[in-house]
């Protein structure tokens, strides 16, 4: 059955049907012939509307392009989009409204300990599929946590979200009935963590050397 969108009722009706994932997957083989764009943009529009459902884009993804492209486009858009994010709440930080929201007791202590512990926590939570990201991307712009240390985090732990939705497949049982997937991915979150301990660790040495000259 093909799904007509000419109108926001047409679109709010699908969401209402929880047709959402349907109309995603016709979306993505109507416009086939444009090449990666769908792909990299619906992950992207997430991160500025985390109402839209990112698994369904990287399942989507996957099937349309296969695994190693619907990763790669998926993963492209996403870290984009969280950085667009941060750029904006950055920009925005000393307005009113989100003055409001850093001085907040909660918020406070959320940002003090990015600001802390830095590359770590961020990894951490970005790496799970159901982290609330567009929560973490705010408070970390809101904090004065470096952009190196964000990207980094960024970049590292989107990668392994994407590739463990796309990697597990829509099926979340095939952790139980196929464990050698449970260890793949738990190998890719060990790894990716060390790296970037590594990585911000030399950062932080070549920050200390430029301060010390």
């Amino acid at each position: 059955m093909s799904l007509q969108v000419n109108s926001f009722s047409d679109f709010k009706q699908i969401i209402e049907n929880d047709q959402l994932d349907a109309y995603v997957m016709q979306l993505l083989d109507s416009y086939e012939k444009l090449g990666p764009l769908p792909g990299i943009l619906l992950p992207l529009l997430e991160a500025l509307l985390p109402f839209l459902p990112l698994i369904v884009f990287v399942l989507a993804n996957s099937m349309a392009y296969g695994l190693f492209e619907g990763f790669l486009y998926s993963w492209l858009g996403s870290v984009l989009g969280a950085i667009i994010v941060f750029f904006i709440i950055r920009r925005l930080g000393e307005t009113k409204f989100f003055r409001f929201i850093r001085n907040h007791k909660q918020v406070q202590k959320v940002t003090f300990w990015f600001e802390k512990h830095g590359f770590g926590p961020l990894f951490i939570l970005l790496c799970f599929p159901f982290s609330p990201s567009a929560i973490i991307n705010t408070v970390a712009a809101l904090s004065r946590i470096k952009f190196q240390q964000f990207i980094l985090a960024v970049v590292l732990g989107k990668a392994v979200m994407i590739f463990t939705i796309a990697y597990v497949g829509a099926s979340i049982k095939s952790f139980a009935t196929q464990p050698v997937k449970s260890i793949v991915v738990g190998i890719c979150i060990l790894l990716f963590w060390m790296v970037g301990k590594i990585i911000e660790k030399r950062l932080q040495q070549k920050s200390n050397n430029a301060n010390e000259n």
